[in-house]
């Protein structure tokens, strides 16, 4: 399972991370964020010990999608060394997220 990435812990968790991170922003009602849920969960296995692969739940966790100019959903944005380096707006596929965190590796 990915990792649940709060307000609270985000700057901790992403912005000081040693690894790429990649983020995905998201909410219960949303569509198509059910069907990029799965994906987000499979890319945290695949890249475990690599890169740090969350969710913000953009409901509850409202201070960080909006400093990054979330305003659709799912919204997926990639850090290195806490700075913000590619963005997904929609649903992609596996192939697209992997390929983001492998350029970053």
């Amino acid at each position: 399972m990915a990792l649940e990435i709060t307000d609270a812990s985000f700057d901790e968790v992403v912005l000081k991370s040693n690894q790429p991170v990649l983020v995905d922003f998201w909410a219960e009602w949303c569509g198509p964020c059910r069907i990029v849920g799965p994906i987000i969960d499979e890319l945290s296995q695949d890249f475990a010990g690599k890169a740090v692969v969350g969710k913000v739940d953009v409901d509850n966790n409202q201070e960080f999608a909006a400093k990054y100019g979330v305003r659709n959903i799912p919204t997926v944005l990639l850090f290195k060394n806490g700075e913000l380096v590619d963005r997904k707006v929609g649903v992609s596929s596996k192939a697209v997220y992997a390929a983001a965190i492998e350029e970053q590796l």
